[in-house]
């Protein structure tokens, strides 16, 4: 079973992008993040031989699926927070597997322009000149972790996909010093993220690449970030133990991110023994 994860940044703009890729990539699944927009084409996919759910949102965020068979929503929302009505979680099963695609939130700007000027060194100060933005992202994590660790505890084998908005490592950005500030290299979202993992969780590409610096998922628009490959990976699977176990291959196909106006970030695949 070949599933695939990609933040499509608009499903509106990249449409055409994403009909090719269903057409010639051979997927069973396809996880697409970033729809920014309310209204969803399912019967037009639908003709295309695929079955759809979507959570959508004007202007902003909305996750979807894409799938050869068909699609049995379990959770269109994160439990935890009834007044969070942004749309960037949708639980589902699929050829018998139980899966998960996220758009985690981003996060910046780190601290509150009140914050006091050294919040970044001192950690003690660093929770109370957080940001709402950064504040949001944690609590979002916690309610993800409170989730993943209830599918555990119920043995629930899961899959869960898509753009995590955080760099796992070092390795997994060109330039770590870059990003010190950022709020995908926090160390609080790592922490979280982390956290995630020791629920028994595998990160599917570093299982099996572990050593392998230089492979990213996302390369900026701005400063010749593509062609220079000064990117960072920020999209990842996490596999419960029986789906690790499973696992054959994971990649990341390049090529979408070298398309006409592409999206900035390109899709991730897993490949599970049936």
């Amino acid at each position: 079973m070949k599933i695939a994860s990609w933040n499509v940044n608009s499903l509106k703009a990249r449409r055409a992008h994403v009909e090719n890729y269903l057409a010639k990539s051979g997927l069973d699944v396809l996880m697409v993040q970033e729809l920014k927009g309310l209204d969803f084409p399912h019967k037009e996919f639908e003709k295309l031989g695929w079955h759809t759910a979507a959570v959508t949102q004007k202007t902003y965020n909305g996750v979807a699926v894409f799938s050869k068979t068909p699609v049995k929503v379990i959770k269109d929302a994160l439990p935890g927070d009834k007044n969070d009505e942004q749309a960037r979680y949708l639980e589902f099963e699929t050829g018998g597997i139980r899966l998960i695609d996220i758009y985690l939130p981003n996060g910046n700007p780190v601290f509150s322009e009140a914050s006091p000027s050294n919040r970044g060194s001192d950690p003690r100060l660093r929770g109370d000149a957080f940001s709402e933005k950064f504040t949001y992202k944690l609590s979002w994590m916690k309610r993800l972790y409170k989730r993943l660790k209830t599918l555990r505890e119920d043995n629930i084998p899961f899959a869960i996909g898509g753009d995590f908005n955080v760099i796992p490592e070092d390795m997994d950005c060109y330039d770590p010093k870059k990003w010190l500030d950022d709020a995908l290299f926090q160390p609080e979202s790592r922490a979280a993220l982390r956290k995630l993992l020791h629920l028994g969780l595998t990160e599917a590409f570093r299982a099996l690449h572990p050593n392998a610096p230089g492979h990213y998922t996302f390369w900026d628009y701005q400063a010749g970030a593509w062609p220079k490959n000064h990117g960072i990976r920020i999209d990842h699977f996490l596999l419960s133990p029986e789906l690790a176990d499973r696992l054959i291959n994971c990649t990341i196909d390049k090529a979408p991110r070298g398309w006409d106006k592409p999206s900035d970030h390109t899709p991730i695949i897993i490949e599970i023994d049936p």
